[in-house]
């Protein structure tokens, strides 16, 4: 099993669900986060002033998937999330050891 963890800009969101969901993915965990890479943040006037914005808002999606799904859902994720500017996030994938479903104690595959 891998875990995938995207960070994505806030605005594609709603697509790459779709898609991801269309894909037989319907579980993410999302959480809303700040940061930057290489974009640095911006500069914006306000009433005359100038301010930097260093901590961009982005959205950090966590799935766990079978490993013959990982190619997969990272190019559902890609397609989606491009726009091919700076900023467009990026995708780690990571091994998971195991996955227990609490309700049933299941364990493995089957609680993914």
């Amino acid at each position: 099993m891998k875990k995938i963890e995207a960070i994505i800009r806030p605005e594609k969101l709603e697509a790459v669900r779709n898609t991801l969901e269309s894909s037989g993915y319907p579980g993410i965990m999302l959480t809303e986060v700040q940061g930057h890479g290489k974009q640095k943040g911006f500069t914006q006037q306000w009433r005359g002033e100038e301010y930097r914005v260093d901590l961009l808002p982005k959205i950090k999606l966590e799935i766990v998937v079978n490993d013959e799904d990982v190619k997969r859902i990272i190019d559902a994720i890609i397609s989606c999330a491009k726009t091919g500017q700076v900023g467009d996030g990026k995708i780690f994938v990571y091994d998971v050891v195991e996955a227990i479903r609490i309700r049933t104690r299941e364990s493995g595959k089957v609680a993914v």
